[in-house]
């Protein structure tokens, strides 16, 4: 399984360089060929217990995947803003591409280096794939942009350190390497943004994300730390956590902010949510569906009552979550992106926070929350956190977020870029729940060394392909102009990696779908 998984990757990085090959494209490959190697070191480190920090079980360590993606996201990129004429985010992709290469790279020198006895011929791989990186980087990179990607690389260590001892066996290293690395990125622009602040400069709801998502995680550092001195499940140590949320929300996250838009947050946020009859009929509808993905949850911790205490939800039930996710991501990305992209990002923050006071046991919600969620707990929540409704999310999210917008041309998008907002609905919301519906109910062939199904995958496939025939129908911004065959290789491929994957399918599954799209 783990072979046919990084034959999939082989297959998507070569596809994908062979449409936008560059000196980047070097690069790519000698990582791919060395993280391939490095990803046995890691998983025999976990399978001895020698890994340093305790990392999720029942899955490969996920290098070569998840090495592949913040690099390939940033090439692609690059050469979508080259086409367009936007230097300053040519330049952005570069260092994207750039930073994900280091990062893989500093985890590839991590595993090699506390595997006894040393491994010399990936070693030497290593090396070889860290002199190319180096020297195309060196030729590529400002003095400006180095730094910029050496801070990158500072905060995901210090981050990865901090989080991975506080958070045992919630992450794979290949999962780390892409929520921590991407965390550490964001933190690392708010930064120079906040540094850099030009009135007038800069899309506020891009801020608004850099500033939600940093905001939740020194959110949660802050508290993580606070309570290994103190009893999170008191009233006393609740009250104490609500009134410093209030503090921090207010007297931190908000100044800025305010400093980044130049603008009150607040009167922003709501004259932006309610600036069109379009945004209040969205916004009306999608609380509807969160009511009735509440009703989900309720109804069935009742069944459970009634039934047996040691009753979980089914594959099935669980999929409803996807289907109420796509019933809520497609409308808004066919009426208004921009408010579904801040409803994301709000969304985001809610469902983190929440996920606090579960953990927490913060009072008066926080043992409900744990009853409630416990019954949709699966094999991937072997952790203290529940990440696996928060990782459904960010799949959907992601494609809407790193969509480079200033790189796309007025009106109808030519080709199958077109389809990148979607990639989440695609990948997640139609061929993943589809492939589990079907498989479970009706499969019969198993891939080999995997309990997925081919009539699974071939399901998946088919349903991916209707749901592009739809998007064309209903979406009039989406001209695929003769790009079928494309589109049909990426869906085929990243159902394919669906079936023979071990890392978390909904945050990984829609980052290739958009790498395959934007190329």
């Amino acid at each position: 399984a783990v072979l046919v998984e990084s034959l999939l990757v082989l297959i998507i990085v070569l596809s994908v360089h062979a449409a936008v090959w560059d000196r980047f494209s070097w690069c790519s490959v000698a990582l791919a060929v060395q993280a391939f190697y490095v990803q046995f070191k890691w998983d025999r480190l976990l399978q001895l217990g020698g890994a340093v920090f305790q990392f999720r079980g029942a899955a490969n360590s996920g290098l070569l995947p998840a090495s592949m993606v913040i690099p390939l996201l940033g090439v692609v990129m690059k050469e979508r803003c080259r086409a367009a004429g936007i230097v300053y985010f040519e330049r952005f992709g570069i260092v994207v591409a750039s930073t994900g290469m280091l990062l893989a790279l500093f985890l590839s020198v991590l595993a090699v280096g506390i595997t006894k006895p040393v491994p010399t011929n990936t070693c030497i791989l290593t090396g070889i794939a860290g002199s190319i990186i180096i020297y195309t980087m060196k030729h590529s990179l400002t003095v400006s942009e180095v730094i910029e990607v050496l801070e990158v690389l500072l905060i995901f260590v210090y981050l990865s350190m901090i989080l991975l001892y506080l958070l045992p066996r919630c992450f794979t290293p290949g999962e780390a390497l892409l929520v921590l690395g991407g965390v550490s990125f964001v933190l690392n622009q708010l930064i120079k943004r906040s540094l850099n602040v030009i009135e007038g400069k800069g899309d506020p709801i891009d801020f608004f994300l850099l500033v939600a998502v940093v905001g939740v995680v020194l959110l949660g550092l802050f508290f993580t730390v606070l309570f290994i001195f103190m009893d999170s499940g008191t009233w006393i140590s609740s009250l104490f956590f609500h009134m410093m949320t209030a503090v921090l929300g207010l007297g931190v996250i908000m100044p800025w902010l305010y400093r980044l838009i130049q603008r009150n947050p607040l009167f922003w946020l709501l004259q932006f949510l309610f600036q069109t009859q379009t945004r209040l009929y969205l916004l009306v509808y999608w609380t509807c569906l969160a009511a009735s993905a509440c009703g989900v949850v309720f109804y069935q911790n009742a069944k459970r009552s009634s039934e047996s205490k040691k009753h979980q939800a089914s594959t099935i039930t669980r999929k409803y979550f996807h289907f109420i996710i796509v019933a809520t991501y497609v409308p808004g990305l066919i009426y208004d992106r921009q408010l579904l992209y801040v409803a994301a990002v709000l969304c985001l923050a809610v469902f983190i926070f929440l996920e606090y006071i579960r953990y927490f046991r913060i009072k008066p919600f926080g043992q409900t929350l744990r009853h409630l969620l416990s019954l949709f707990l699966d094999e991937r929540d072997s952790g203290p956190l529940i990440l696996t409704h928060i990782y459904l999310l960010l799949g959907m999210s992601l494609p809407v977020w790193l969509f480079p917008r200033s790189c796309a041309p007025k009106g109808a998008l030519p080709g199958a870029g077109a389809l990148v907002p979607y990639s989440g609905v695609l990948a997640v919301g139609v061929g993943d729940t589809v492939a589990s519906v079907f498989g479970s109910t009706m499969g019969e062939i198993k891939w080999p060394g995997t309990k997925k199904t081919f009539e699974g995958t071939m399901t998946a496939v088919f349903a991916q392909i209707i749901a592009v025939a739809l998007i064309l129908i209903f979406d009039s911004s989406v001209n695929l102009n003769s790009s079928y065959a494309w589109i049909l290789a990426s869906v085929s491929l990243v159902s394919l990696l669906e079936a023979y994957t071990t890392q978390i399918d909904n945050l990984l599954l829609p980052l290739y779908l958009q790498i395959m799209l934007m190329a």
